[in-house]
């Protein structure tokens, strides 16, 4: 499967969206999409659940939908090959991880090398996985945040793009985090997406590379300059 390409692209970039839940963020893309603020063409929603609210944003918005049942396949595998044919008939040259609650096959990750990103609720490589805010909590941490990574075969382990940062307060539960992080997370994925629609952001062989220059550390997304200027 080929990586994005080197150059600036002249049309939308066609994308795919993954999620497992209510569609928060991904409402947050539909939202920059139809604003004009990002150059993308969101051609489908996949999910792992039939009644997943996501679904329905999408189908109001006018945007295709595919939900497939993992308990409709032998194996995790046959799930995954199943799932990802569906993603390559819409021809995405990137695929989002919105709130996807599924490890993929390590397998099909490979297929799409480069092509898939993936938003997650810690300052990777803190606390991949699941239960990042209780994590957080527990550790006495005093920064909370999110993070976007290319998607490669070990769990969120794949090379960091961008990261963005709060605070935690004292009293903080887990849920008043999620909270106050989510909106944060949304503008740090439309910030790095703009990135990639305009040809900028790539993946190589090095690592993440923008306008040509690899990345030596995630780019820190502020909500008052966004990556500073960029």
């Amino acid at each position: 499967m080929p990586e994005i390409a080197n150059s600036m692209l002249t049309r939308p970039l066609p994308l795919v969206v993954l999620a497992s839940g209510r569609g928060n963020t991904f409402a947050a893309l539909l939202a920059a999409q139809q604003s004009g603020r990002l150059a993308i063409e969101i051609r489908a929603v996949l999910a792992d659940k039939r009644m997943a609210p996501v679904l329905g944003l999408a189908e109001d918005a006018g945007i295709a939908t595919v939900a497939l049942r993992p308990r409709d396949y032998p194996d995790r595998v046959a799930f995954d090959l199943a799932l990802f044919a569906k993603v390559a008939g819409f021809a995405p040259d990137l695929i989002v991880l919105a709130g996807y609650m599924r490890v993929i096959d390590a397998s099909v990750v490979a297929q799409w090398r480069g092509r898939m990103i993936n938003l997650h609720p810690s300052l990777l490589p803190k606390y991949p996985g699941l239960h990042t805010h209780e994590l957080a909590l527990a550790a006495g941490d005093r920064e909370h945040g999110a993070s976007i990574h290319f998607v490669t075969e070990e769990l969120d382990a794949g090379p960091l793009i961008a990261q963005v940062r709060l605070p935690v307060r004292a009293g903080e539960t887990a849920e008043s985090l999620a909270t106050r992080l989510r909106p944060l997370e949304q503008e740090l994925l439309v910030g790095v997406v703009k990135l990639i629609a305009a040809g900028r952001l790539l993946y190589t062989a090095a690592g993440p590379a923008l306008d040509g220059r690899t990345l030596d550390t995630a780019l820190q997304y502020d909500p008052a300059t966004g990556f500073g200027g960029l």
